[in-house]
């Protein structure tokens, strides 16, 4: 097996658009580990959102300067090629994106402006700051929409979603770039990829807190969608160690990352309510609200290549998905009750 070139991480600097998202603070975790001084693009608004980083934001072991926020966003191409300027990162994550596929049905044209659009701000902010830097492009398994499983790095794009559209745009416009102008850039084509830190409107999410509160006696129904979709739901502590890996290779190139295996979300929620001990059948409730215009029916990944050049693998699979996430919504929900009760006796 070939693995990744592992250069020496200490004293590096990294930007990562979308640091308060899922994949965002698990990445800003693991660059920190490696001795990295991070920089993260926050968009500006009225309420703070930075509790997935606020733990080391906040860690006294965190030196600040090792963390630092700014705002910025990916519809603002100069304020990009601004930062780049400034902070001269070895390494670029772009993880900043509207990703949720049912939304982008909704908001189709700021979907194609921020997750599509946004991509080539910063290829170009790159390009125009004339900084030497790696960039890591998130791509989705989305993009791959209708063509039949397993899809590996070879398949045709086919995507049935805004969504979808918007990151096979972003794709193609990475490829441009590296082939153009000789640019290290990268696309990760990751799919479905969870955590405790999971939007909680997403399915898997969704699932997990309605778990908690239907065994605290606080819920009773869950309304979801289509429950035959397919998925390969992973680990996204796991994902962003991929990420990482691309980037230290001696060439760019793409990669799909996934597990390999394949469940339906009726799966996911057996897994789910067994950690609890209920049947989901009796709590789970259909609402055509949460089916999409045009369905992907099924997204099973191959991760070949990744395995052999990168010398990543999946460790955890969506059945000690569920339970972890469970787990965690259950000590949260546990954490907040607590909370409550204390705030009525004073």
């Amino acid at each position: 097996m070939e693995t990744t070139q592992t250069a020496p991480s200490a004293g590096k600097t990294a930007v990562i658009t979308g640091i308060t998202g899922q994949d965002g603070s698990y990445l800003a975790e693991l660059l920190l580990g490696k001795g990295y001084t991070v920089h993260g693009l926050i968009r500006r608004s009225s309420s703070f959102n930075t509790e997935r980083i606020d733990h080391i934001y906040q860690d006294p072991q965190t030196p600040g300067r090792r963390l630092v926020l700014h705002h910025a966003d990916l519809s603002d191409g100069v304020a990009l090629a601004n930062l780049l300027r400034e902070v001269r990162p070895d390494e670029v994550y772009n993880l900043g994106a509207q990703s949720h596929v049912r939304v982008s049905f909704d908001a189709p044209l700021y979907t194609g402006d921020i997750t599509g659009l946004g991509t080539l701000r910063l290829l170009e902010a790159i390009r125009a700051s004339g900084v030497e830097t790696r960039l890591y492009q998130a791509s989705s398994s989305e993009m791959f929409g209708s063509s039949p499983p397993p899809q590996h790095e070879g398949t045709p794009f086919r995507p049935r979603s805004p969504y979808g559209c918007a990151k096979a745009y972003a794709y193609w416009s990475t490829v441009n770039h590296r082939e153009a102008y000789g640019m290290f850039a990268v696309n990760g084509i990751l799919f479905n990829h969870e955590s405790p830190r999971r939007g909680e409107t997403f399915v898997t999410r969704k699932i997990s807190r309605a778990v908690a509160r239907i065994r605290a006696g606080l819920q009773d129904e869950l309304f979801l969608g289509n429950l035959d979709a397919v998925r390969d739901w992973g680990y996204a502590p796991e994902y962003v160690e991929a990420m990482w890996r691309m980037l230290q290779r001696d060439e760019p190139d793409d990669y799909v990352v996934a597990t390999g295996t394949s469940a339906t979300v009726r799966d996911f929620l057996e897994a789910a309510f067994g950690c609890a001990g209920l049947d989901w059948r009796r709590h789970v409730r259909f609402d055509a609200k949460y089916q999409r215009p045009s369905e992907v029916d099924a997204l099973i990944g191959d991760a070949s290549k990744a395995e052999d050049l990168l010398g990543w693998a999946p460790r955890v699979r969506y059945r000690a998905l569920a339970e972890i996430m469970v787990e965690a919504d259950t000590r949260q929900l546990a954490d907040e009750l607590s909370g409550a009760r204390v705030r009525v006796d004073r």
